[in-house]
C-alpha cells in the first residue's frame, strides 16, 4: 500500500487498484462542525418545544413550515459530520468496472461505471475565486470534487475534499489503471 498523503491511500494488485479518501478534518474544523450541529438541534429543540404551546393560526403555520426547512437542514449537517468524522471515498478497479463508493460506517451506495464507456477523465477545472467553487469546498459541505469524467453522456465527478496536489498526484495513478484495464478488454 503507498500513501498519497495522510488521508489518500493506494493499493495495487496485479487484477485491480483500490484508491481511499478520507475526508478527515484538522481538530478546530472538527470541533466546530460538532458545535454547530449540537447548536442546530437545540435551536429546533427549542423551537418545538415552544410550538407545543402555540395556538393555532397563522403563525403556527409559519413556524411549521420552518420546522420543515430546519429538519431538512439537520439531516444535511448531520449527514456532513458523519461523513467527516467515520466516512471515506472508495474508487476500485477491478473487472473492467471502475466503482466509486460513499461509505459512512462502510454502508453506502455503489456506484459502476464500464470502462470502455469513461472518456475524458482528468482534473476538473476550477475557478477557485467563483463563490459556488468556495461553497462547494467548504467542510460543511460533501463537497469539492476535484477528478471527473463523462460516463454514457453523463458528466461525473468525484474527489471529495481532496487538494489540488492530491489530485494532481492521484489522476496519473488512475489514469493508467483505466488505460491497463481497456487494453486487457
Amino acid at each position: 500500500m503507498e500513501f498519497v498523503s495522510d488521508r489518500v491511500s493506494v493499493e495495487e494488485k496485479p487484477d485491480a487498484i483500490s484508491i481511499v479518501v478520507s475526508p478527515r478534518l484538522p481538530r478546530a474544523k472538527e470541533a466546530l462542525l460538532i458545535a454547530w450541529c449540537i447548536a442546530w438541534l437545540f435551536c429546533g429543540a427549542y423551537v418545538m418545544v415552544e410550538l407545543s404551546g402555540m395556538p393555532r393560526g397563522d403563525t403556527r403555520s409559519f413556524v411549521l413550515a420552518f420546522m420543515a426547512f430546519w429538519l431538512w437542514f439537520a439531516f444535511r449537517i448531520g449527514r456532513v459530520a458523519l461523513w467527516r468524522l467515520k466516512g471515506f471515498e472508495l474508487w476500485r478497479l477491478k473487472d473492467g468496472r471502475l466503482t466509486i463508493k460513499d461509505s459512512i460506517f462502510g454502508y453506502g451506495r455503489a456506484n459502476d461505471y464500464f470502462v470502455e464507456n469513461i472518456q475524458r477523465f482528468g482534473l476538473i477545472t476550477i475557478d477557485e475565486r467563483d463563490w459556488k467553487w468556495q461553497l462547494n469546498d467548504s467542510f460543511w459541505v460533501m463537497g469539492g470534487e476535484r477528478l471527473g469524467f463523462e460516463h454514457l453522456g453523463r458528466k461525473v465527478a468525484f474527489g471529495k475534499g481532496l487538494t489540488k496536489e492530491e489530485a494532481q498526484r492521484v489522476a496519473p495513478v488512475l489514469e493508467s489503471a483505466l488505460k491497463k484495464a481497456r487494453k486487457a478488454q
